[in-house]
């Protein structure tokens, strides 16, 4: 990271959902180091004290849930002027099976991620800093069709399409979207000695055979914090998977 970079988020307000965990814990993590005034926010009670533990005071921990507004709306009216909104929150379950064997219970529910972005959005944006930038993640199945995963590639390509619309809207607020591929986070562990085996097969083909960490996907988010030429663009960050 070059020395303009970091400059460019020292003193400035990071507040990032999703951010006690896996890729948002990373961003949080980078901000911080690169010396902006950072709130990660998350619900599981284990990731928040594992936060906690791992970060110390470097950064603010806030027990919130993306569907709660009255609870964002206190965050963000604490916080005061957002300079960069990051949401990495999933949201919601999701269940990966063919389309018509899933009720129609299963599938909306797995929009509870699109609709929570929706909520941080539209609480955040009254405390925007005017330069400031709102950045979404969703994932590269919003783009690469798989059998099984007709719900991970509608909420994706939702979340996409939704960026790109409040890029106008918004102005001259920036919004962007990071996309990510198969990323080492705590979605895997409930796995148990099967994980290695069944990563290794997930990543097979792509054309950086491995799995990808969560400070490859942070090192994005906190590229389009700093690119203040950069909106309506979706960061593919995937090892090649949307090649193959």
């Amino acid at each position: 990271m070059s020395s303009t970079a970091a400059k460019s988020l020292e003193s400035k307000n990071v507040v990032v959902i999703g951010g006690t965990s896996g890729i948002g814990l990373a961003t949080a993590v980078a901000a911080s180091q690169l010396g902006a005034n950072v709130w990660a926010v998350g619900r599981s009670a284990a990731h928040i004290e594992k936060a906690r533990a791992q970060l110390g005071e470097a950064v603010k921990i806030v027990s919130a849930d993306t569907h709660d507004q009255e609870a964002l709306k206190a965050l963000f009216k604490e916080v005061g002027t957002i300079d960069h909104l990051v949401s990495a929150a999933t949201g919601a379950s999701r269940t990966l099976k063919p389309f018509v064997e899933q009720t129609d219970e299963q599938f909306q529910e797995a929009f509870g991620k699109l609709w929570g972005y929706s909520k941080v959005v539209r609480c955040g944006v009254p405390f925007m800093a005017e330069a400031g930038s709102i950045t979404l993640v969703s994932g590269a199945p919003a783009r690469k069709l798989k059998a099984n995963s007709s719900v991970l590639s509608c909420v994706g390509a939702a979340v996409e399409n939704l960026v790109r619309c409040l890029a106008i809207e918004l102005a001259p607020i920036r919004v962007n979207v990071v996309s990510p591929g198969i990323i080492d986070t705590a979605l895997f562990d409930g796995l148990g000695d099967k994980r290695d085996m069944a990563v290794a097969g997930m990543v097979k083909g792509q054309l950086i055979e491995r799995v990808g960490r969560p400070e490859e996907v942070a090192s994005a988010l906190i590229y389009l914090m700093n690119n203040g030429y950069a909106t309506g663009t979706t960061v593919d960050v995937d090892g090649g998977q949307l090649l193959r």
